[in-house]
């Protein structure tokens, strides 16, 4: 099937992302996002790459295991030994399988002459933790295409030299799982990127051509369309070949693709940018590429930044204050916790920023719900988070090298601003109160981080930005793929000063925000600024799970940061695919429309605006001040 879909949209013409169509914008009284697998909450554990790179090997994943057990950390949630790249020898051409390479893993040398992980899947099983696989969705692997020569990669002739799941999907899913017990898989996709005939790897007879679906540094020139087809059949063979829903199946094409838009309904985690490396520049870079897609991201579907780089480089014993830093927003932005340090190495006070239970239970909290950016600037921002139970989580984060002293205020947390609000700091323990808003001395690459509680601004309800992770842009609105210019450009990790500097990258800038319109802008409907809301396009539909609030309300209109060229929208809110309520058409310039519906016993709302005629609706609209009361 793969093959077949790929020749279908072969070449690398892109497929054209059309406006939204009436039936994207009918209500389904569904939620779109992701919930199978095991991703309830974002995934906890340890990786090999950051660490080996291809150079894996048993003992080296069992001593990382042995430490994860023995300081704590398994206890603390940490689960996931993950192998990456690096463990193959080769395919089987008579069977199609793919042989593990015993002189690193020689356990997995069966009496029969085959190859196994199952002795080692066992083994982790045995000590309490899960065990995760690497593959690529081509026929290639990262390590192969941008690591030709090493002593790693597989070996044989080109054929048996083709690892990667590309027409092997269905049989590979089921060794990994089915066999030899894996509960979790990281998929690249290098082997679709890297390798068109101009490659010099190919013209050299080292591997087979594989005309690009990817073109990294262009959008016009990627075909969304299969590369989403791709890992759709991967998600379809994991669901088969498991179906008590035990495994967990990471994304990872570096936030290209689009995948932005459509990766939260196919997968459990998905990379929202390039590898990260061990400077505090490139761990920005990634922070940012998911820092500001908080309603893309949910229980069952989260935004990975990729694994934290905590013990090496800038991150390393000589850095705590970064460390920290890299840990506490990896917590607060429910990035999955994948350490990627060879943890024989780590000594006590490294162990103990990874074993922080107060910073991994923001992380973990069931509530699901991604940190919202209250304060954005270059150098100091201000995250809030909403807890399961009630309370906030708040982290500022000073991104420079100089101090700063930064204002809190109780409007940023949602919280009421003549009522006292206590804070509890996550990284020395101590306790604060304060009324209305109080000042923060933060330290050069510090993130402060705190517990917060205090009285509701909303006392019977919240706003639907206090709560992303039970809001989902199901259709977002976005037709004109834009690479985002918001996240943070360092000096290139591979390429030093050489060329032009790295451009804007990643597709996905006019996507839904919290608390903002889609470009950054505050929202503003006819001059009415509103500092809490939805900014999203028009033509987009919203579904929101319903935790029994009785009413939704709103204050609605084309928001003031775009051109609707005339056009008029719409806002519709349905409960469980019936309509409930829905506003006159309002034009650009029009004053804000209250629309309210009666929820209570709806499971799904869905919130709809659509355009008065068709041809496009790249313009903001606004669903101001938007909330769930009693």
């Amino acid at each position: 099937m793969l093959r077949s879909l790929y020749w279908a949209s072969a070449g690398l013409a892109m497929i054209a992302a059309g406006p939204a169509f009436a039936d994207d914008l009918a209500a389904t009284g569904g939620w779109s996002a992701n919930t199978k697998g095991q991703a309830a909450t974002p995934p906890m554990g340890w990786n090999s790459w950051n660490a080996f790179h291809g150079d894996i090997d048993e003992e080296k994943v069992l001593a990382s295991a042995n430490v994860i057990v023995n300081s704590g950390l398994a206890a603390k949630g940490f689960k996931s030994i993950n192998i990456d790249d690096g463990w193959w020898w080769k395919r089987d051409m008579a069977t199609g399988r793919v042989i593990i390479r015993t002189k690193t893993f020689p356990s997995a040398a069966m009496p029969d002459g085959s190859t196994s992980f199952r002795p080692l899947t066992d083994r982790l099983h045995a000590m309490g933790l899960r065990a995760g696989i690497y593959s690529d969705i081509g026929r290639n692997t990262c390590g192969q295409v941008f690591g030709n020569g090493s002593s790693t990669n597989p070996e044989g002739s080109v054929a048996e030299r083709e690892v990667g799941l590309y027409g092997h999907v269905d049989q590979d899913i089921g060794i990994f799982f089915k066999e030899w017990g894996f509960d979790y898989i990281k998929v690249d996709g290098c082997g679709i990127r890297a390798l068109p005939a101009s490659s010099p790897l190919v013209k050299n007879g080292t591997y087979r051509a594989f005309p690009p679906l990817i073109d990294f540094d262009s959008i016009q020139r990627t075909d969304v369309k299969a590369v989403r087809g791709l890992f759709e059949e991967v998600a379809q063979a994991l669901d088969r070949h498991n179906p008590d829903g035990q495994y967990t199946f990471s994304l990872c094409i570096w936030g290209s693709a689009d995948v932005r838009s459509w990766a939260a309904k196919v997968g459990n985690l998905s990379r929202t940018s390039e590898d990260i490396t061990p400077q505090w520049s490139r761990m920005l870079h990634n922070m940012d590429t998911a820092a500001r897609r908080e309603l893309y991201a949910h229980p069952g579907s989260w935004n990975d930044p990729d694994m934290l780089f905590i013990g090496s480089g800038e991150f390393d014993a000589a850095h705590m204050t970064e460390a920290r830093s890299h840990f506490s927003m990896w917590a607060m932005l429910n990035a999955p916790l994948i350490i990627g340090f060879d943890l024989r190495k780590a000594n006590a006070e490294q162990l103990a920023v990874l074993g922080n239970s107060a910073i991994i239970a923001l992380n973990q909290d069931p509530g699901g719900h991604q940190a919202v950016l209250a304060y954005d600037s270059n150098d100091l921002q201000i995250y809030v988070k909403t807890l399961a139970n009630g309370d906030k989580a708040v982290a500022l984060l000073n991104r420079t090298s100089a101090p700063i002293e930064a204002d809190l205020t109780a409007a940023q947390l949602k919280l009421a601003s003549d009522a006292q609000i206590g804070m509890t700091d996550l990284w020395s323990g101590k306790t604060m109160q304060f009324v209305g808003e109080t000042k923060l001395p933060v330290s050069p690459r510090e993130t402060l981080v705190y517990r917060v509680s205090g009285r509701h601004l909303l006392p019977n309800g919240s706003y639907l930005s206090e709560l992303p992770g039970n809001v989902y842009p199901a259709v977002d609105g976005v037709t004109a793929r834009q690479l985002d210019p918001m996240i943070h450009r360092g000096l290139g990790p591979w390429t030093g000063t050489r060329g032009g500097g790295e451009p804007p990258r990643y597709a996905g800038w006019g996507g839904a925000r919290a608390d903002r319109a889609p470009w950054g802008q505050e929202l503003s409907i006819s001059g009415t600024k509103f500092p809490y809301g939805i900014g999203i396009m028009a033509n987009s539909r919203i579904e929101v799970r319903n935790p029994g609030k009785r009413k939704l309300v709103a204050q609605v209109g084309i928001d003031d940061s775009g051109d609707a060229g005339g056009r008029r929208v719409r806002f519709e809110i349905y409960g469980d695919r019936k309509l409930l309520s829905q506003s006159a058409w309002q034009a650009a310039g029009t004053a804000p429309a209250s629309i309210e519906a009666s929820v209570a016993g709806y499971r799904i709302i869905e919130l709809v605006a659509r355009t008065d005629r068709p041809g496009g609706g790249d313009f903001p609209v606004s669903w101001g001040s938007a909330a769930l009361t009693d």
